[in-house]
């Protein structure tokens, strides 16, 4: 299945394009996701994901902050665990938690760049996997995907 970033679009209500995230949402500010707005999801989806991901982090695969899995394909909000629907699941960060982890750079690492993806899935997610077992288990679902980028610095 080829994929499409024809109409699926993700954006934040708190900062635009390749701007810098606010504190509040960093790891030592309140840690809490930004409200992410999604739009253009195709018919045939059977369920979104949400991943953020940063790969500037000093590790081999980057840091993963928040894995999200079962949120409907109707929904236009996400900022809470609730708001994606009642099969919303959220997978491990590198953290090792199950939620939320906001960036949080070490000091002196410069600037970070914190990639929130939306993926339309044409099957549900099994569980909550990691980012690399949901891209390795489910790219092959992944009828359309697209980001909005976010920037934080130490």
């Amino acid at each position: 299945m080829a994929v499409s970033i024809r109409d699926l679009a993700i954006t934040a209500d708190e900062f635009g394009a390749d701007e810098r995230i606010p504190h509040d949402h960093a790891a030592t500010g309140g840690n809490t996701a930004p409200t992410l707005r999604i739009s253009g999801v195709p018919d045939s989806a059977a369920e979104l994901a949400v991943v953020c991901h940063d790969p500037d982090a000093p590790l081999p695969r980057g840091f993963t902050h928040w894995t999200v899995y079962g949120i409907g394909p109707s929904t236009a909000r996400l900022d809470s665990p609730g708001a994606g629907g009642p099969d919303l699941r959220e997978g491990p960060n590198s953290a090792g938690g199950h939620s939320y982890y906001g960036p949080n750079p070490p000091a002196g690492h410069g600037t970070h760049h914190y990639y929130f993806w939306v993926y339309a899935l044409g099957t549900r997610v099994s569980g909550a996997p990691s980012r690399e077992e949901f891209l390795a288990d489910y790219a092959g679902s992944i009828i359309e995907q697209n980001r909005v980028v976010g920037t934080y610095s130490a």
